[in-house]
């Protein structure tokens, strides 16, 4: 469904300013103006269905409790981007959960170097080996990133 349907709940007639080709017009305040009310009204609405959405969201969460004891899964992303941890339990002491849910890792070593072809551009990768409470962990990373987060990779 087009997005101005779902707002409105029905198909979208006219565009918002509509001009023939090769008419030449200049747009004056009104026409400035009409666009921006128009782009406040959409606005306005798509909050008031976010918050709809939200509030029948809401409506069907169930509150979780646990206790000491109760095994767990949780779902937490390294700063890298890279999910894996093969043996599914990490020792509560060895990581650092953040409010977010993720954990920081650190990178080791450059292991390797690869040029991307892509649309025409070259993209400069690297493969980073990560520590952390998980162990050691590896990804292709991009280099200019890499270079400007942590350039004693590269001395």
């Amino acid at each position: 469904m087009a997005p101005y349907e779902a707002l409105y709940g029905r198909r979208c007639r006219t565009p918002l300013c509509w001009l023939e080709p090769g008419e030449n017009l200049t747009l004056g305040p009104e026409v400035v103006q009409q666009t921006t009310e128009k782009v406040k009204l959409i606005q306005e609405r798509m909050k008031t269905t976010q918050s709809r959405q939200k509030s029948y969201q809401d409506k069907r969460r169930k509150d979780l409790e646990f206790e000491v004891g109760d095994h767990v899964f949780l779902r937490v992303t390294p700063w890298t981007g890279y999910i894996h941890d093969p043996s599914h339990v990490v020792e509560l002491d060895e990581v650092q959960v953040k409010e977010n849910l993720t954990y920081e890792t650190l990178p080791l070593r450059i292991e390797d170097r690869r040029t991307k072809h892509l649309r025409g551009k070259e993209i400069l990768l690297v493969k980073v080996i990560w520590g952390g409470a998980s162990g050691e962990d590896v990804t292709w990373e991009l280099e200019s990133q890499m270079r400007e987060a942590h350039p004693s990779l590269f001395e």
